[in-house]
């Protein structure tokens, strides 16, 4: 196997998906997109990021409001990509986030920033710049 990014999807889970959605649209300056889901016996709603699901090695995913599942619990970061990630952090406190770690140096690697959304989850923005 090549090696190549293995990520292809990956799920924030939310108290409240407006909330949230309003958060993660005025901190990355996008829009969510609503798609009917099917019916798999449990409560579930959706609101996707962006995406081409026929590129390969670029991962996408999204909000997801599960009975049962409660934000803010698990122990995974997800990186957002930015071209400079102080741009995001920016706007996240308006947003209703919270900054953890402002704009910081990995070395040769670039720049994160660390943030908690709306629902208590820990996110994170890199860029090189």
């Amino acid at each position: 196997m090549e090696n190549k990014n293995p990520v292809v999807w990956f799920e924030i889970y939310v108290d409240n998906l407006t909330r949230a959605r309003t958060f993660y649209e005025t901190v990355f300056a996008l829009k969510m997109n609503e798609m009917p889901m099917p019916d798999i016996g449990e409560e579930m709603q959706m609101l996707f990021f962006p995406a081409d699901m026929e590129s390969k090695n670029a991962a996408s995913g999204a909000l997801v409001k599960m009975e049962g599942f409660e934000a803010g619990n698990n122990s995974t970061i997800v990186y957002f990509m930015s071209d400079d990630c102080s741009i995001e952090a920016s706007r996240i406190e308006a947003a209703g986030g919270k900054i953890f770690k402002p704009k910081m140096s990995i070395g040769e690697y670039g720049f994160i920033v660390l943030a908690t959304d709306t629902e208590g989850n820990m996110i994170g923005i890199h860029s090189m710049e």
